[in-house]
């Protein structure tokens, strides 16, 4: 008995110093430039981003009988995961237990939201769930801005007069590059995202080309000329990429590999 009991607990000892647990590896240190796309396809939905670090996250919604339905496909929707019950009330709760914040004295943390329903319809039942959770958003009220623990972001189908019209305002329009010299205000539209092939040639094989890397840095130079973020999507999710993003003072580095991006970032 003393035999198989000393096993077991020298087991325990080894499993405990050999696992890599969200607390170790620097795992909760908030990463601002690391952006989970379509987080609702992680095995926990803005959980596995959180714990490790990510400062952005990104879910795609439908309007279904009144509720805004996450998922990326009309077949993935189910009635139980809502936009509230997989993001809004897990980071109300959150940001209370943090003292304000999704992390400890951390950043603002985005919220992506990609309407995929008619941005018309969608946008008035969005607007006001995201008003019961007012209390932690960024809000622009009478042309000032109040910075909250959370930034909501539209994307996909943009209702941009409807937005803009709204007061209170409790999110923001997700631009393109062809938005960066408009007169919309940075508080309107805060964020410029846009598809990587559409402006690039480069997969993250061998060397970036120098005009490539120079096209970029002016991209990235304009975009926070006006006072904007910048985000890039269907980027190849290798180091490479994530490497020239990163030197070149890309906000929000897009990636569905969670651990890989955590892990380059840190290194970084």
């Amino acid at each position: 008995m003393k035999t198989v009991l000393t096993s077991i607990l020298l087991i325990v000892a080894f499993a405990t110093t050999t696992r890599t647990t969200v607390g170790e590896d620097n795992a909760c240190v908030p990463l601002p430039q690391a952006h989970a796309h379509n987080d609702y396809r992680h095995n926990r939905p803005l959980l596995d981003a959180l714990e490790r670090g990510f400062c952005s996250v990104e879910a795609d919604i439908f309007l279904v009988d009144g509720k805004l339905l996450v998922g990326h496909h009309p077949r993935e929707l189910t009635p139980e995961r809502t936009l509230e019950s997989l993001y809004l009330a897990p980071l109300a709760e959150r940001v209370q237990a943090n003292g304000g914040r999704a992390f400890p004295n951390g950043p603002t943390l985005t919220l992506l939201i990609d309407i995929k329903t008619n941005a018309s319809v969608t946008w008035p039942v969005l607007h006001k769930t995201l008003t019961q959770y007012g209390k932690m958003l960024t809000r622009v009220e009478n042309g000032t801005v109040v910075e909250g623990a959370v930034v909501a972001v539209i994307s996909g189908n943009r209702p941009f007069k409807e937005i803009a019209e709204v007061s209170p305002r409790y999110a923001g329009l997700d631009g393109r590059l062809s938005d960066i010299d408009t007169e919309m205000p940075a508080d309107l539209m805060p964020l410029i995202s846009d598809h990587w092939f559409r402006h690039f040639k480069w997969n993250g094989e061998g060397p970036i080309p120098d005009k490539e890397r120079e096209k970029l840095l002016n991209i990235v130079e304009r975009v926070h000329a006006s006072e904007r973020r910048l985000r890039f999507w269907a980027t190849p999710d290798n180091e490479p990429m994530w490497r020239e993003l990163h030197a070149a003072d890309v906000d929000l580095i897009n990636t569905d590999d969670l651990d890989g991006l955590r892990r380059f970032l840190h290194a970084n």
